[in-house]
């Protein structure tokens, strides 16, 4: 039951994907959809990668560490994001397993991601995570700050910085906080934006959202059930 939910979980995101899309005059192949599966197990994830879905989020380096490479063995082409936050002691270890880090908030992390990438010549998709709400609770960069921040990734660490990701305040319209995203990526030349959840992805879409992290609407509730 389960299996066969998931199966029309992820079925119904993409539908969902298109339509949005079609109303803003995308072409729906660019957008990605990272399938966000932390907390659930192996049995849960591979009913969704033989659906065909092949890009996976994670939140916890420790967590996708423990579970993900026996599904790699199994699978080819399969592609990790961590979208959670990332301490600097755990660089080492998400550069090695991710192909893309959505979390890139603060100058301490972006040296050590900068040193584990030239250590292991891995080149993981870089998203630098921005706090549009200002909420003391979240981490990201301030928005009057991302502009600094990300010239100081470019100048001063040689980490090369691909996009920008957002978590809108739970409490507020989305819209504007795609919008402001949107605005930070365009003045700095970045293209790719990691906007948009279960509940807001096809506004995130309408707003350019590259990537959307989509994880309760394809493996179904969960104890911190955001995504």
């Amino acid at each position: 039951m389960e299996t066969m939910s998931r199966s029309t979980g992820i079925a119904a995101v993409r539908a969902s994907i298109a339509a949005a899309c079609r109303d803003a005059g995308r072409d729906p192949a660019t957008v990605t959809l990272v399938a966000v599966s932390k907390t659930f197990d192996a049995a849960a994830i591979e009913p969704v990668i033989a659906a065909g879905q092949r890009v996976f989020g994670e939140n916890r380096v420790q967590e996708a560490k423990a579970k993900w490479p026996p599904l790699a063995a199994r699978h080819a082409g399969l592609e990790l994001h961590l979208v959670g936050s990332l301490q600097s002691n755990k660089a080492k270890e998400a550069v090695a397993l991710f192909d893309a880090i959505h979390s890139v908030d603060r100058p301490s992390l972006a040296e050590a991601l900068a040193k584990e990438i030239a250590r292991q010549g891995r080149q993981p998709l870089l998203f630098a995570e921005i706090n549009t709400g200002a909420e003391p609770q979240k981490a990201g960069v301030l928005p009057q700050a991302a502009d600094g921040f990300l010239a100081a990734c470019r100048d001063r660490y040689g980490v090369v910085i691909s996009g920008l990701m957002c978590i809108p305040p739970a409490d507020e319209a989305p819209a504007p906080h795609f919008a402001l995203t949107g605005q930070i990526a365009k003045r700095n030349g970045l293209k790719l934006l990691s906007m948009g959840m279960s509940a807001d992805f096809q506004t995130a879409i309408a707003f350019g959202a590259t990537h959307v992290r989509v994880g309760t609407a394809i493996f179904g509730t969960r104890r911190d059930a955001a995504l």
